[in-house]
């Protein structure tokens, strides 16, 4: 099975919500499709950030790619429930080196 990553910039919180919403939101996303293998939060650049690992059934390569870039705009849309988002990337790991699809 193949592995990918998805970072989420996180701009500011909706209100009402406390920060631990967003992860939670974004793991119960990929986790309707995937099995989210981890997830962290990072400060880039004084942004926080949301890094999520899951793994894509196999298939073929560009419908593994085209599953990783829907479900990681599904959980984008779940994130912006609870936060404003910035810039959203998507990375495959291939030979031990994470690459943008």
């Amino acid at each position: 099975m193949p592995s990918f990553q998805t970072k989420l910039k996180i701009t500011g919180l909706k209100p009402g919500n406390p920060p631990e919403s967003v992860m939670a939101a974004a793991v119960e996303a990929l986790e309707t499709r995937h099995h989210v293998e981890s997830n962290q939060l990072d400060i880039v650049g004084g942004v926080p950030q949301i890094s999520l690992r899951f793994m894509v059934d196999a298939r073929d390569y560009a419908g593994e790619n085209d599953d990783a870039r829907t479900s990681a705009a599904m959980m984008r849309d779940a994130v912006e429930r609870v936060a404003l988002t910035g810039s959203l990337y998507v990375l495959r790991r291939s030979r031990g080196r994470w690459s943008p699809i």
